[in-house]
């Protein structure tokens, strides 16, 4: 994603009144699709946009790398499409569809329950049982509430590595307390990155969760920026990583 257009979405976030506490209601759970196993996140929104009422992050654990969902939830059942390029990701997340999302058709049918989903992936002659158990969530739209380990599969993604973010609640609120940086072949945190940030702001800005950590490349170099929160005093830091050392370094 391009670091300028980045800025711009961001920046109407915040004029929209959209980038403050309060936006989030996510649900974590681990399972599988047919005989693969998943790990899948789910935020729930009043309105997205182009009548999106849900967005999400998945992702096989074979394969690490995060698929980018999004759709509408009817009580209990929840239809998602799957994002399938970087121009329908700018299109439909990042841009905001012009014309209303129409669901009919994407591959995930899902019945949600306090414990889990139940449901079906299907995409022409293929389908595969999906079964899902809840295992951890985040609300911030009241008074705060963490249950179990809050990890946020990012997005943004390299040739090498995914990008987590873990999320614990303080006297502060609640918020990104580290970045862990996990390569996907290996499977492992190789770098988890800590904040300074007492005020606890850190991956708390944009309406998606899943969009507080963008990556971009400048001078061949990968480079993720982490937004954080604060009305007025938001921001974003940034990260390089280093070729020698393959670890993502503060940009000065």
């Amino acid at each position: 994603m391009a670091r300028g257009l980045i800025a711009a979405v961001f920046c109407l976030l915040l004029l929209s009144g959209k980038a403050f506490a309060g936006l989030y209601q996510v649900e974590n759970y681990e399972g599988a699709i047919g005989g693969n196993p998943v790990h899948f996140s789910l935020q729930r929104y009043a309105h997205f946009g182009s009548g999106i009422t849900v967005e999400g992050s998945y992702f096989y654990d074979a394969k690490q790398s995060p698929i980018a969902i999004y759709g509408k939830a009817d009580g209990s059942t929840v239809t998602l499409c799957e994002i399938a390029d970087d121009k329908e990701f700018q299109r439909v997340l990042v841009m905001g569809s012009k014309t209303p999302v129409d669901t009919t058709g994407c591959p995930f049918s899902l019945e949600v329950n306090d414990s889990g989903a139940t449901g079906s992936w299907s995409k022409g002659a293929e389908k595969f049982p999906v079964s899902l158990k809840k295992v951890a969530s985040l609300d911030d739209t009241g008074e705060g509430k963490i249950e179990g380990a809050v990890e946020i599969p990012f997005w943004a993604e390299t040739a090498t590595n995914r990008f987590a973010g873990i999320y614990t609640k303080s006297d502060a609120g609640i918020c990104m307390t580290k970045l862990q940086v996990i390569n996907r072949k290996k499977k492992k945190v190789v770098q988890e990155i800590g904040f300074d940030d007492e005020d606890c702001n850190a991956g708390m800005a944009t309406t998606p969760i899943y969009m507080n950590v963008q990556k971009w490349v400048e001078g061949g170099k990968d480079i993720i920026s982490v937004d954080f929160g604060g009305g007025k005093f938001a921001g974003a830091d940034d990260y390089v990583l280093n070729p020698k050392t393959k670890k993502y370094h503060l940009k000065k």
